[in-house]
């Protein structure tokens, strides 16, 4: 429990920024499990617009220091290799 005015509002804050990291999250997820589920059954036209979306959220997601950088880029990286496959 924190003792400081100062210490109750980051905590506010802490649970204010931990629910809108964990919506990013979520939502770069979704997007990911959109992908393969679209290459799994072979839809090449689906695969490329939930590989739009997908490079969308790890996009906004890394701009926002909520992952580095580096994980959005392996991300996409690996989720274009899946869709390259199809073509």
């Amino acid at each position: 429990m924190p003792n400081t005015k100062s210490a109750m509002k980051a905590a506010r804050q802490n649970i204010k920024r931990r629910v809108t990291n964990l919506k990013a999250l979520e939502t770069i997820k979704k997007s990911a499990k959109l992908v393969r589920k679209s290459v799994t059954a072979a839809n090449k036209s689906e695969a490329a617009k939930a590989l739009s979306a997908a490079f969308a959220a790890l996009d906004k997601a890394a701009k926002k220091n909520i992952i580095h950088k580096n994980n959005a880029s392996r991300h996409k990286s690996r989720l274009s290799a899946m869709v390259a496959k199809l073509k």
